[in-house]
């Protein structure tokens, strides 16, 4: 990020465009040519996804378990659509039969889910919603926010019409890029619409002109660009499925050691993302004043649950370039001394726990 400024029709800007078009492709498991890094957070990747695909008056399915799903559904009401709404508790999946036979109910045009839910640390199955979508001619928007580089997105296995992530999470950069790709089939939909989406800087086919077509759309950061091409690099230099299978050890580990404290995790097991943990908070303990403790006295920042998981879990990130051995190690030992100082006996040893966990081989965890 320390390297010289471009302007944002440089030619060596539109070459390390081209390079992150092509590592997003890798990273997100699909041959669309449609990759593209939007100018704007994680959010901007989501109202793009939202803005370009539903339509006044038409029927936008939410498959909806958390925090990030309501906003996926206000934003669609935003857009005049007529949502229907599958709801699931805040710590437990989506329903693979369930989702089916409200998709095949419904008959929407849009389906829309989180494939790993931030708020509660869940993981959505994506195949058997893109498979019931696609028997009804719906598209879907999955959002990947943070899967992406963490756990299989695999958006052309899956049948994923349209993809968005951030590039803080799993990529491991600054925040402020929103990674998107879109099929060919989706495309194709959109390029077919005849009301004009009423964003005139989230528009798809407006982006494309200026990344694919190289003209003036808006001023581009060169220097966000230069880190996301980094966080692509080092994934494509680490191969997939090693990030993969590290953030799987890693937080197998990380859920071995809360459990041999006593903890006990909110989301089932089979169910949890591998980047967002969320043990339960201990009856009796002061959630705020725990996490300042350690943000103010051990520079360690965990975050705490929000709306109806407040108060009730904490939420522990074992995500990108900071899911590590070491770092499961060091806030499970944190998170354990915190503890004790508010009163809490735990119930064993948890570095020893992780430990063991993380020497066993593969095939035994």
């Amino acid at each position: 990020m320390s390297q010289p400024v471009v302007g944002h029709l440089d030619p060596f800007f539109f070459e390390v465009s081209e390079q992150i078009r092509s590592w997003l492709g890798y990273v997100y498991s699909t041959h669309n040519e449609f990759n593209l890094a939007i100018s704007g957070t994680g959010s901007s990747g989501m109202e793009a996804a939202v803005a370009n695909f539903a339509e006044p008056g038409q029927k936008f399915a939410l498959l909806t378990n958390g925090f990030f799903g309501e906003r996926i559904g206000e934003m669609a009401k935003r857009q005049g659509a007529n949502v229907v709404r599958l709801e699931k508790e805040w710590g437990r999946a989506l329903d693979p039969q369930e989702s089916r036979e409200f998709i095949r109910r419904e008959r929407p045009r849009v389906v829309a889910f989180v494939q790993a839910e931030t708020s509660t640390g869940v993981y959505n199955q994506a195949k058997p919603i893109c498979e019931a979508a696609h028997e009804v001619d719906a598209l879907v928007i999955a959002d990947c926010v943070t899967s992406l580089g963490t756990m299989p997105v695999m958006v052309d296995e899956n049948g994923i019409d349209i993809a968005y992530s951030c590039t803080q999470k799993g990529l491991s950069c600054p925040p402020g890029l929103a990674p998107i790709t879109v099929s060919p089939r989706a495309l194709e939909r959109r390029r077919a619409r005849q009301s004009t989406i009423p964003s005139w800087y989230l528009d798809l086919l407006l982006l494309d002109t200026y990344f694919e077509g190289h003209r003036y759309h808006h001023t581009a950061s060169a220097t966000m660009f230069y880190a996301l091409r980094e966080g692509l690099a080092l994934i494509v230099e680490e191969g997939l499925e090693a990030r993969w299978e590290r953030h799987r050890s890693n937080h197998l580990a990380f859920v071995a050691g809360v459990e041999a404290m006593g903890l006990r995790m909110h989301v089932p097991e089979g169910e949890r993302m591998w980047a967002l943990n969320t043990p339960r908070v201990p009856e009796g303990i002061d959630e705020p004043k725990l996490r300042q403790y350690l943000l103010k006295e051990r520079g360690i920042e965990i975050s705490g649950g929000f709306g109806p998981l407040a108060g009730q879990v904490f939420r522990i990130g074992t995500m990108g370039q900071g899911s590590t051995a070491e770092n499961v190690l060091l806030i499970l030992r944190e998170l354990e001394a915190a503890l004790r100082l508010q009163g809490y006996h735990p119930a064993g040893d948890a570095a020893a726990a992780a430990e063991q966990t993380l020497s066993a081989p593969p095939a035994a965890k």
